[in-house]
């Protein structure tokens, strides 16, 4: 695994605000069929900006690396999300987060994953607390987050079940849970490695699930909310 901690992360982008602080960006489209890259644009979706503001919140100042596949619309591609994700890992991300679901499962982004993770770049994907799979976070080697309203900042559970490794903090801003799960349990990890950098893919997953706050899944009662 690379020594300098580096985080990517592929979604709709961020503000320029955000943007000014990233350590690099790229944006990946189709036209016509073809994939295209070129410079970022601003986050129309907000999605974006929140994961990383998730992200962040959790790991603190790291380098960011921001793939963008998502435009005004909250629909991608595989072969977007592949293209992203090679291009992370040839700028050197260390860990990539990917808080997004395609339903179908795509050669091209299942070798992109094999690749990355063979590279030795974690990657942490969001997946739904109920519901069938979704991809790239039913890969073998990726770990699988969801969002856990029993989690406070800092803390995340440890479920182990079909649908998730783990559950994260979702905050009460009312966006998918999943995704702001997999953003902060990614930015926990990020702050891990910055403090033990040799650690690797299973080394980091024995060690999540030894700290986490919670063991199972939630039990949804009338307290719930």
């Amino acid at each position: 695994m690379a020594t300098e901690l580096r985080v990517g992360i592929i979604d709709s982008g961020c503000s320029p605000e955000q943007a000014s602080d990233l350590l690099d960006s790229r944006r990946f489209w189709l036209e016509d069929g073809q994939l295209r890259e070129g410079e970022m644009l601003p986050d129309q979706l907000g999605h974006g900006s929140a994961v990383l503001t998730g992200l962040q919140r959790e790991a603190g100042p790291v380098p960011v690396l921001m793939a963008q596949v998502f435009s005004a619309q909250a629909s991608t591609s595989a072969l977007q999300v592949a293209a992203a994700l090679l291009w992370l890992v040839e700028a050197g991300a260390t860990l990539v987060n990917l808080s997004l679901g395609l339903q179908q499962d795509r050669p091209v982004l299942h070798q992109a994953c094999a690749e990355a993770l063979a590279a030795g770049v974690l990657l942490c994907a969001s997946s739904p607390a109920q519901g069938g799979a979704v991809y790239p976070a039913s890969y073998a080697g990726v770990i699988r987050v969801t969002g856990d309203a029993r989690c406070a900042p800092g803390q995340w559970s440890w479920l182990g079940t079909r649908q998730a490794d783990f559950g994260g903090y979702v905050g009460a801003g009312g966006r998918a849970g999943a995704s702001l799960g997999c953003a902060a349990l990614s930015g926990r990890i990020a702050a891990l490695l910055h403090e033990q950098p040799a650690m690797d893919r299973l080394q980091v997953h024995d060690w999540l699930r030894r700290h986490a706050a919670f063991t199972g899944p939630e039990r949804r009662g009338a307290s719930h909310v």
